[in-house]
């Protein structure tokens, strides 16, 4: 029979995981306004809640069943789609904001998307267009 887990500790655990979270979007915010022109690393996340990089995997993946690089890749896709949407910023600005070079950006995206950043703005305009097409009554 296991050891129940105190629930101190299991408190813990998700306050650790929470902060973490809150963390990954404070340093995305940063990075798309500009303020930070560095992407953050795991082990600097850690750095930053005061925590070992390998505790701060383990209660991550004990809490959620996923790694840490699971939401912060997870969260900089979103980001990125986010700022595809916007027409003013080309493909290869959206990728310097994000901290990387287009080529890496490119393969990074498709492996989450499915699709190039081009495929993706295409697909994301068409689709914005047939929504503004469509008429409700």
């Amino acid at each position: 029979m296991a050891t129940p887990i105190p629930k101190k500790i299991m408190a813990r655990q998700h306050e650790i995981t929470a902060d973490f979270l809150r963390a990954v979007d404070r340093h995305l915010a940063d990075i798309e306004a500009g303020r930070v022109t560095e992407m953050l690393e795991i082990r600097d996340l850690a750095d930053l809640l005061h925590i070992h990089p390998t505790h701060l995997s383990n209660t991550i993946k004990l809490t959620t069943g996923n790694s840490p690089c699971y939401y912060f890749e997870r969260r900089i896709v979103d980001t990125a789609q986010r700022l595809l949407r916007d027409p003013a910023l080309s493909a290869a600005e959206v990728a310097a904001r994000l901290t990387y070079d287009p080529s890496n950006f490119t393969k990074f995206f498709k492996r989450f998307v499915g699709l190039t950043p081009k495929q993706y703005r295409e697909a994301e305009w068409a689709r914005q267009r047939q929504e503004s097409e469509t008429i409700t009554i």
